[in-house]
């Protein structure tokens, strides 16, 4: 559908650190009151008349990921882990409103930095087996967003998954602006989103104060959805167009700058060049002139606070990530002078409220219970049995039944796929990596909840064609995922894992060939003994290689596939193939397909 928002074109300050409490267990409420806000004995200090400042709240959220109230689908439970974290939109509404209620709603803005609407069954759920776009309901997280009041929204990556038909039918469901300024028409600098707003606030007995919010999403889209948006969308680097759009905003009288990015802020990419930055929002703060205040997401991290020093001005810019899927409130507190018909920031600060500290809003909940229950009997429908049980906590070090399963299923999509075509004679191998260690089929009764936990992400399944040679490059490349471990080493394999921060979704492993990943050897020189069929790979041997979406776009830097001759995509969902697959077989037999084909060893010995 067309999208309801319109397609847009071009058309020294002293800085105190923060005075913010570290919240522990207090409540919101109880925070709020020791920070001294309206309603509290100590709120007399910024009444109208006895000066002419006033401080403002900017609440922000980020990396929602469709948590809509505090479920977790894969467990079929309450959320909650080792930390005592709670997720949800419902839980944000319940803090949202106390901060409101402390601190006066003509006072507060709130803001959210993408990746809203993907992320757990629920949101596959009203994209793909009632999606949207063709029911006309209402997407359970348009619902709580507007009913919260957010007042602006950037777009995340994620947001571009299912399509941007898909995204501008969501885009059009919500009541808050929805903004990507970097986010433009191939081939132009025209953004294809709205870039900013500029929000006027109307605080009791002060001048009008204008805060204006500058949106950015990340350019890896163009490889994570290469699919979606290639020959449509570019998406520019950050810093240059904040360095474009800040001055328009500051020109169109805006006392106040913030951006939302959907960005991290350590300055670095998990793709190679070609791109801009992927993490750039410090790079933002202190390159680009004017901006008071960074609410940045992306990388999943809770930061509380952090001040980046700009390099044009002197001044520093106040930057908060408020972790993900609603475990944590962004609150930004700005305090303005006014002075000479003009407001200034005279302070900053931001810190991060945990959303445990409250319960869920009941009628954030009650809004989107029916939507919910759907998706509770969807994910629990029964689609095979297994003969046994099967985990993948040992994945990341141990060849798994479980993961063969994704394996099994992918090559057989893939072999009935080019049979008849010119690469029906070459033998298929599949890619695959530990997407969770929590993953489990139990013994008996498998539903779509079990296998959505397996295949959490919404990929669709692609098939290229390497050589031998690329296949050894692509190994030593995933290998580069353990650290170098000596051969009389405690066997500890939790610990070797995740070098060079890499996540446990970048160790691809690689069913149809057979392969020792050898730890006691430098990165680039672990892979051993890679063979097919019980003969060593030959460096010009041709294979079709099933692989996901993400990873065939260039997703993680891996090596060669991202340019190798594509010869099968019909955009099927892998989480939906193995559905599928396990329905029509109506039995999961690991004895059937299971084949420990590689291995850790460390000096050639394996270690298990």
């Amino acid at each position: 559908m067309q999208n309801p928002q319109p397609r847009w074109c071009s058309c020294r300050v002293p800085d105190g650190i923060g005075r913010r409490q570290v919240l522990g267990g207090l409540t919101a409420a109880g925070a709020l009151a020791l920070a001294g806000w309206p309603g509290t004995a100590s709120a007399s200090a910024t009444a109208p008349g006895r000066d002419r400042s006033v401080t403002i709240s900017v609440m922000g959220t980020s990396d929602i990921h469709s948590h809509a109230v505090n479920w977790d689908y894969y467990k079929d439970a309450e959320y909650g882990d080792s930390a005592g974290n709670v997720v949800g939109l419902a839980r944000v509404s319940s803090v949202v409103n106390e901060v409101r209620a402390s601190r006066g709603r003509d006072r507060t803005l709130l803001f959210d930095a993408g990746d809203t609407i993907q992320g757990t069954p629920l949101g596959f759920y009203y994209a793909t087996v009632e999606p949207i776009t063709e029911t006309g309901a209402t997407h359970p997280i348009a619902l709580q967003m507007n009913a919260i009041g957010y007042d602006a929204v950037a777009l995340g990556n994620h947001e571009f998954n299912y399509g941007i038909p898909f995204l501008d039918t969501w885009i059009g469901q919500m009541d808050a602006p929805v903004l990507a300024a970097n986010a433009v028409h191939a081939g132009t600098r025209r953004p294809a989103y709205r870039p900013y707003i500029i929000k006027t606030m109307h605080v009791r007995g002060y001048p009008p104060i204008r805060v204006g919010l500058l949106g950015l999403t990340n350019p890896g889209i163009a490889i994570w959805d290469k699919a979606n948006v290639s020959g449509k969308l570019d998406f520019l680097d950050l810093v240059e167009t904040a360095r474009r759009w800040v001055p328009v905003i500051r020109a169109r009288g805006a006392d106040v700058v913030v951006v939302s990015a959907h960005s991290g802020d350590s300055g670095l990419s998990s793709y190679g060049d070609g791109l801009p930055v992927e993490n750039a929002s410090a790079l933002v703060a202190e390159q680009v002139p004017g901006i008071d205040a960074i609410l940045f997401g992306h990388a999943h991290l809770e930061i509380p606070e952090r001040f980046v020093t700009n390099k044009a001005t002197g001044r520093s810019v106040v930057m908060s990530e408020p972790k993900c899927w609603g475990e944590r409130l962004s609150i930004f507190d700005l305090t303005l002078r006014h002075e000479r018909g003009r407001w200034t920031v005279a302070d900053k600060s931001a810190t991060t409220v945990n959303t445990n500290t409250v319960q869920d809003d009941p009628h954030l909940v009650t809004l989107v219970k029916k939507q919910h229950d759907a998706v509770i009997t969807y994910v629990n429908k029964e689609v095979a049995t297994s003969t046994e049980e099967m985990s993948a906590a040992e994945s990341c070090w141990k060849d798994t039944a479980i993961l063969d399963y994704i394996h099994l299923v992918q090559i057989e999509t893939v072999k009935d796929a080019i049979a008849g075509t010119g690469q029906a004679s070459l033998p298929v191998v599949s890619i695959a990596a530990p997407f969770s260690r929590a993953a489990t089929f139990p013994a008996g009764k498998v539903t779509i909840r079990d296998i959505a936990g397996l295949y959490i992400y919404d990929n669709t399944l692609l098939a290229s064609v390497l050589t031998g040679s690329q296949i050894k490059d692509y190994l030593e490349y995933s290998a580069r995922y353990f650290k170098q471990t000596a051969a009389d080493a405690p066997v500890d394999p939790a610990s070797w894992t995740n070098a060079n921060n890499r996540p446990d979704y970048n160790y691809d492993q690689l069913s149809g060939v057979t392969y020792d990943v050898d730890i006691a050897e430098p990165e680039g020189s672990r892979i051993a003994g890679l063979a097919y069929d019980g003969t060593p790979v030959a460096p010009d041997q041709q294979f079709v290689v099933a692989v996901n979406n993400y990873r065939q776009s260039g997703g993680g830097g891996f090596p060669h596939i991202a340019t190798a001759e594509v010869v099968y995509n019909a955009q099927v969902a892998i989480r939906e193939a193995i559905v599928g697959f396990a329905s029509a077989a109506g039995t999961i037999d690991p004895a059937a397909f299971h084949v420990e084909n590689w291995r850790l060893v460390r000096d050639g010995a394996p270690v298990f």
